[in-house]
């Protein structure tokens, strides 16, 4: 076993030589220890810290429209910024180890904190089938993989689910993304949420408009409690 990871160590190498690997952010060479982005720009990810604090930006969003627990984004989203392309290239480039990879880094900051500690269940934020057929896969879906690789709960794939294809909510206004998802989301097999403090899980916040409409179906089960994590923050 130890001749053969050298053997495929030099594999590896020789493959970088020729094709060699970049970062994704800044688009330098990057080494074999080294996934997706290089150290330099992982350490200057511009993390929120909203994990640390109850009453964040993030959970302001939510005030006055949905009850939720706790809320964090990982990092704030710029469209300007190198690190928009990571969102873009998790979403439509068909790079699901990368929306694990940066799950994980979320995940780490979930199981430092006091306020998602008591999460019973993760659920992604579902893609409607004919949408997830086309794309190939639900990137939330991938980051929660991500989340519970290093902050173990049980996952539900199964009770939340869109129940008509809808636009993206890409250049839509505060008004326009709500009609869009308004409605648009059931639960089934409530017996396996009832009574439960669920994470729900997607990749970037805008108006939180999905996710409120996630969380007003999920509240009307019995004794359902939600917080909210994502990758970004817009």
């Amino acid at each position: 076993m130890k001749f053969k990871r050298i053997i495929l160590f030099h594999i590896n190498s020789l493959f970088n030589l020729f094709l060699p690997r970049v970062c994704l952010v800044c688009g330098k060479p990057i080494s074999a220890s080294e996934k997706y982005i290089c150290i330099s720009c992982v350490y200057e990810i511009p993390r929120t810290n909203f994990h640390k604090f109850k009453h964040n930006p993030v959970s302001q969003v939510f005030w006055g429209r949905v009850m939720v627990e706790s809320a964090t984004s990982l990092f704030m989203y710029n469209k300007d910024s190198q690190y928009s392309n990571l969102l873009y290239d998790l979403k439509y480039s068909g790079m699901k180890d990368l929306a694990r990879f940066l799950g994980a880094r979320l995940g780490r900051e979930l199981k430092s904190s006091d306020f998602f500690r008591d999460v019973d269940v993760v659920i992604p934020v579902p893609l409607h089938r004919r949408k997830k057929r086309i794309r190939g896969y639900n990137q939330a879906e991938w980051i929660v993989k991500g989340i519970i690789d290093v902050f173990p709960k049980e996952v539900n794939l199964d009770c939340l689910y869109r129940t008509s294809f809808t636009s993206t909510q890409t250049k839509k206004s505060k008004q326009e993304r709500w009609k869009n998802v308004e409605g648009k989301f059931a639960v089934l097999h409530k017996d396996k949420i009832k009574n439960k403090h669920i994470l729900l899980v997607d990749d970037v916040l805008t108006t939180g408009s999905t996710i409120e409409a996630c969380a007003h179906v999920l509240l009307a089960v019995e004794g359902v409690k939600i917080s909210v994590a994502t990758l970004a923050k817009a």
